[in-house]
């Protein structure tokens, strides 16, 4: 059986969708730009995940509801989430990621908006 691992609260301060990428997601999905959260969950547990997006000029968004099975991984593109709402692209925003069980959470970006590709990654802010 393995051990839980991770917090319950994460926090992304960074979030941006470019608008544009050098293809289009009929082309290539894989090319498309994007902003990934990867959500590891290690426990016995299913794992609830609520995303709630924060704007510099509008109230939040959310929660976008999520679930990641026991001992699996998830990784939830942001561009895909469309329920309460599509997330905006060319927009700043941060994200709060809220889960019932501890998971944890690496963000990742593509930026293709230009042939040489731009792919960031880091870990997410563990809150609790």
């Amino acid at each position: 059986m393995p051990t839980p691992v991770g917090r319950k609260q994460w926090a992304i301060a960074e979030g941006y969708i470019p608008g544009k990428s050098t293809k289009s997601a009929e082309q290539s999905r894989a090319l498309e730009s994007h902003e990934t959260a990867c959500l590891l969950n290690a426990s016995d547990q299913d794992a609830h995940v609520e995303i709630t997006l924060f704007f510099k000029d509008r109230e939040p968004v959310g929660p976008y509801r999520v679930t990641v099975p026991a001992r699996r991984t998830q990784h939830v593109r942001f561009n895909d989430l469309k329920d309460p709402a599509p997330v905006p692209r060319d927009t700043d925003y941060a994200s709060l990621i809220q889960s019932d069980v501890p998971i944890v959470v690496q963000h990742t970006r593509l930026d293709s908006r230009q042939s040489e590709l731009a792919l960031i990654s880091t870990m997410a802010f563990p809150v609790d």
